[in-house]
């Protein structure tokens, strides 16, 4: 087994609860790891025997695009559109975060985890 991990993937999108949210966005930032079977790959040296790290980039530049009031909803689609689209992905941890959130504080961000094994 091996890990992939690609992070800091920024997006400028329109999520959150509040009406203002939907209509001026905010700058996120999305950390991906899956666990997949690396060995192939690793003798091979063949991009077709490994997890296409491009094709998970896009899975969450298209998904961050769709508008969610929650990050909870938008790491959810990220991880069942990734099972969806990579069978050989076994487990998928994910981290969306909202950079500057309005929350009335000096918060940096705030961050929703989630991590899901194939079922």
């Amino acid at each position: 087994m091996g890990v992939i991990k690609l992070k800091n993937i920024r997006t400028f999108s329109f999520h959150g609860c509040l009406v203002e949210e939907s209509k001026i966005g905010s700058d996120y930032s999305v950390d991906l790891k899956i666990k997949t079977d690396l060995t192939t790959s690793c003798l091979s040296d063949e991009l077709n025997d490994t997890v296409d790290y491009v094709l998970l980039n896009k899975i969450v530049v298209e998904e961050m695009a769709i508008r969610s009031k929650l990050l909870e909803h938008v790491a959810q689609r990220i991880i069942f559109r990734t099972f969806k689209e990579l069978p050989q992905v076994s487990k998928v941890t994910i981290g969306v975060s909202k950079l500057n959130p309005p929350i009335g504080g000096d918060v940096e961000s705030v961050t929703v985890e989630l991590t899901e094994d194939r079922n």
